[in-house]
């Protein structure tokens, strides 16, 4: 009687499980940038990325509520969508507090790749296409979670 009695509390006390359940901010969903490599200019939209809440972030049914931010100095998460509409094969590169470099490009044909970007400001050249203005891309220090987007991994 008295093993069962005690092996009764001990499966109790076992099942009660943590009182508190902490919940971190869910990471950002990574931010897309087009980039389009013409001869005359490499040109980037938007020009300016982390500066602030992005509806365009957000799935459609929660596109209407705010995005809490995240507090932390982590790099952010960019996808560059790439269009090389020149005849030259060619190169993406991405310099500034950190850089990066695409890979191939080649000649009328899209690409893309990703790249952890802290906050500042970038310039981003045609590595084989010595006409093509260079573009500038700022990266903000805002950073949003997305628990408001569902059916994200």
């Amino acid at each position: 009687m008295v093993v069962a009695l005690v092996g009764g509390v001990v499966l109790a006390a076992a099942g009660c499980g943590a009182e508190s359940h902490p919940n971190g901010p869910r990471p950002q969903v990574a931010t897309r940038v087009s980039i389009t490599v013409t001869d005359k200019a490499v040109t980037v939209s938007p020009q300016g990325i982390g500066m602030g809440p992005e509806r365009s972030q957000q799935i459609p049914q929660n596109e209407n509520e705010t995005q809490p931010p995240i507090k932390t100095d982590a790099p952010l998460d960019v996808v560059f969508v790439a269009a090389n509409q020149t005849t030259t094969d060619s190169e993406l590169e991405v310099t500034g507090p950190a850089s990066a470099s695409s890979g191939p490009l080649l000649a009328t044909s899209p690409a893309t790749f990703q790249a952890d970007l802290p906050a500042g400001t970038y310039v981003i050249t045609a590595a084989d296409i010595p006409s093509a203005r260079p573009a500038k891309l700022i990266v903000g220090p805002y950073r949003a979670s997305s628990e408001n987007d569902v059916l994200l991994p």
